[in-house]
């Protein structure tokens, strides 16, 4: 990233504990020789800690990561540099995966559970999270291993659903401001209609699950919801609302989501696989999903 001289820059921080004075200093002394007019803000949020430091534009940022994301992550801080519209008038539109992101489990591995295939669903699930196996032949995988269960189990799923904390008030967050808020998931659509209808999310895609009579068959029904249909979903999205792709904020945790983390404006790795934070643009790190807002100056 390089932002344009005479744009605006935002670098956001949040972590779990009190922000390192030093290395805020060293932030703030990185930026004051690349930026005119820099201020700081410290985001009155609970239950983390945040701040902002925006100026625009002077100079070249080559090797910011080297300089700011590195010294970061060995303290325990997450940070995002933004520049251009998103850092001056923040997101449009946010996307998120759901599983081990905007909830807390993984909805197959819940669904396996009452067939007694957890561990067997929970290892195939790592490896395709972890890009160790295509997630399109994993999910069929481990959604043969529901075949004869009850439709009736996916109601009781549902309801034992927790969100992420935080969650709830990412999407309030982004209503206050006008801005859209989305979700994709390679999970399943009778479970993530009645939540995001509950919420107030303004669009959703996941899998169908094929259904017989009154137990499911193993199978899933229609395209699934893998990597390459999340991104072309998120560019749907963007277009649809008329948003650009640069004013986007997509957040993800496994090796499925890189894809549309790669199109975003800001792309975030949400307590994520290896293989995520290495490429994802930023990074949250612990247990609060309305962190990502506040990287973008949102509190």
């Amino acid at each position: 990233m390089n932002p344009a001289v005479g744009g605006t820059v935002r670098l956001g921080f949040v972590s779990p504990r009190p922000l390192s004075p030093a290395y805020l200093q060293h932030a703030h002394d990185y930026l004051s020789a690349r930026t005119d007019g820099l201020a700081i803000e410290e985001l009155p949020v609970d239950g983390f800690f945040a701040a902002t430091l925006t100026g625009t534009a002077t100079g070249s940022f080559e090797g910011w990561r080297e300089e700011l994301i590195s010294p970061a992550t060995a303290l325990l801080i997450d940070a995002a540099l933004t520049s251009g519209e998103l850092a001056e008038r923040g997101p449009s539109l946010i996307v998120t995966d759901v599983d081990s992101t905007f909830i807390t489990a993984e909805v197959i591995e819940l669904l396996a559970r009452r067939a007694d295939r957890e561990e067997e669903v929970a290892a195939i699930t790592d490896r395709a999270m972890r890009g160790e196996l295509d997630f399109a032949e994993s999910l069929t995988e481990r959604v043969a291993t529901l075949k004869g269960l009850p439709v009736s189990v996916i109601d009781d799923v549902a309801r034992d659903i927790e969100l992420t904390p935080g969650a709830d008030r990412l999407v309030e967050l982004a209503r206050e401001r006008g801005s859209a808020f989305c979700l994709v998931s390679g999970g399943f659509t009778k479970v993530l209609d009645p939540l995001s209808e509950r919420i107030g999310i303004d669009r959703w895609i996941a899998n169908e699950l094929e259904v017989d009579g009154e137990v499911l068959t193993g199978r899933t029904v229609g395209p699934i919801v893998d990597r390459e249909a999340k991104a072309r979903q998120v560019e749907a999205w963007a277009a649809e609302f008329g948003i650009s792709l640069e004013r986007t904020v997509c957040v993800g945790d496994g090796a499925n989501d890189l894809a549309m983390l790669a199109v975003a404006g800001l792309g975030v790795a949400f307590q994520a696989k290896p293989i995520v934070r290495e490429q994802a643009d930023s990074t949250v790190s612990f247990n609060r999903l309305d962190a990502v807002g506040a990287l973008v100056g949102w509190a």
